[in-house]
């Protein structure tokens, strides 16, 4: 698996690529965004992942984020620090997988790869699944049904879209833009931010053990939301 490293600071990035190369990644680190760009342009098909830096010196990760997911679907992971949440929503409204913030472990770094990897190789290699479980609730996508311990959950056509959204991405952080965008693919009806705060406070009514602290929909704060692990 050979690995995209856009990192402008050289110390981190020369750690980054030892670790990663002892794990067993091959890399091509860059440091600057016209150098990743040039990557991009070029030699983008031999690439498995990407780590991009937010902040670099002539650019932006979620510029070249938006260059890459443009060019191909290859996983993308971001690599921020603690005050750059914004930039990081924006990231994965323009598709990005993942982030992780500075400082961190590079066993945790691995692991986020390795997660994001999985979740690829699945929609890959798995035909869409009939019945997908979550918790102690079941959804039969060939009725358009929800269960819950056995029992039939009575949802309406715009909640059941929106748990299927949450199901068809299960460990990925959607972003509440992400949501609205493939809400209104479908409704058909416009539906604002207030409206899909109701609808998941709604789900999570009508889906979760205890409401207050959900364990199906769970929130990531100033991120958005994530189902699954």
């Amino acid at each position: 698996m050979k690995i995209l490293l856009v990192e402008d600071d050289k110390t981190i990035a020369s750690g980054l690529e030892y670790s990663l190369q002892a794990d067993g990644y091959e890399t091509v680190t860059c440091h600057s965004a016209e150098s990743a760009k040039a990557v991009v342009r070029e030699k983008l098909a031999e690439i498995d992942l990407c780590l991009l830096d937010l902040s670099l010196p002539d650019g932006s990760g979620y510029e070249l984020c938006e260059m890459v997911k443009k060019r191909s679907d290859k996983p993308v992971i971001f690599l921020t620090a603690l005050d750059d949440e914004v930039n990081v929503v924006m990231g994965l409204d323009m598709g990005a997988d993942d982030y992780i913030t500075k400082p961190f472990r590079i066993r945790e770094l691995i692991s986020r790869i390795k997660s994001v990897f999985r979740r690829y190789d699945k929609q890959i290699q798995t035909k869409p699944k009939t019945i997908i479980e979550l918790e102690n609730v079941q959804i039969n996508t060939l009725e358009g049904k929800v269960y819950k311990n056995g029992e039939e959950i009575l949802l309406t056509a715009l909640e059941y879209r929106l748990f299927l959204i949450f199901a068809n991405h299960i460990g990925q952080v959607l972003t509440r833009n992400q949501l609205l965008e493939r809400i209104w693919d479908v409704a058909g009806e416009f539906v604002n931010d207030n409206t899909l705060t109701v609808y998941i406070k709604r789900l999570r009514e009508k889906l979760e053990d205890n409401p207050r602290n959900p364990m199906i929909i769970k929130t990531v704060r100033g991120m958005g939301y994530k189902v699954g692990d």
